[in-house]
């Protein structure tokens, strides 16, 4: 258990994520996470990276009992550095990254994916940020990549989810598949990619992070800054209380 990598004799890499039962990841595996995905797209023997998770879903996001259980905040902030630096090694990564999602997709995972080069998904996949429910701000920079800007407001505020079907529709997930076949499509993707000069594909990546029209790290950063402010101001802890006792969160503003 925990993110495991591997590098085949065909180029193509792998990042797994197991984590159960939910893959909601603490601070240490979000910096474990990147560095993974870092060191694979450093390698010059690969030339495409999968990242996928094993279990009921892809990625239930931040551990919140984790952050819950901390009253001096450190865990926010060693979260807010994790999922800022697990996000950006998937943008950054220096060959292609293909993300294989099943289940639910929530919160970090939305920033994983929507920083992904090419997504595929299984049937039952479901993308949201519970985000505001959870008295946090976060990765709406990274679901804007995936559907139009009103569908991403109405997702934001309500909280609410899209499907893998959708988000094929959005053009922005490249293929839905039977959950059986998921990762079989997954490697069908990465093995066209590595087909093709490992050269040319790390020149393409770096150019298209180059012509990308918005910095997504700064964007990521000033939401991550409401979080902190809504923290101070204490609805954040209710909201984080209430999830973990499953109750009504109570709020004064």
């Amino acid at each position: 258990m925990g993110i495991e990598r591997h590098l085949g004799d065909d180029g193509i890499g792998e990042v797994v994520v197991d984590l159960p039962p939910v893959n909601a990841l603490p601070v240490a595996a979000w910096f474990e996470l990147a560095d993974a995905i870092t060191a694979l797209g450093r390698d010059p023997a690969c030339r495409v990276v999968i990242l996928r998770a094993t279990g009921r879903g892809f990625n239930a996001g931040v551990d919140i009992k984790e952050l819950a259980d901390d009253p001096h905040h450190d865990a926010l902030i060693g979260v807010n550095r994790g999922c800022y630096a697990a996000f950006a090694a998937v943008y950054d990564c220096e060959v292609p990254v293909v993300a294989a999602v099943q289940g639910f997709c929530l919160g970090g995972g939305i920033g994983l994916v929507g920083n992904a080069d090419v997504i595929v998904a299984s049937e039952d996949a479901t993308f949201g940020l519970p985000e505001v429910d959870r008295g946090a701000l976060g990765a709406a920079t990274h679901l804007a990549r995936l559907v139009p800007p009103l569908r991403l407001r109405s997702m934001v505020l309500l909280a609410e989810t899209a499907t893998a079907a959708e988000l094929h529709h959005h053009g922005s997930v490249l293929a839905v598949v039977p959950r059986d076949d998921l990762e079989a499509t997954a490697r069908e993707v990465a093995e066209r990619l590595a087909a093709k000069s490992g050269t040319i594909l790390r020149r393409a990546k770096e150019a298209l992070i180059g012509i990308d029209p918005v910095d997504v790290k700064k964007s990521y950063r000033f939401e991550q800054g409401l979080t902190y402010e809504l923290t101070l101001r204490g609805v954040a802890q209710e909201a984080r209380d209430a999830f973990v006792e499953k109750r009504e969160a109570a709020f004064d503003e």
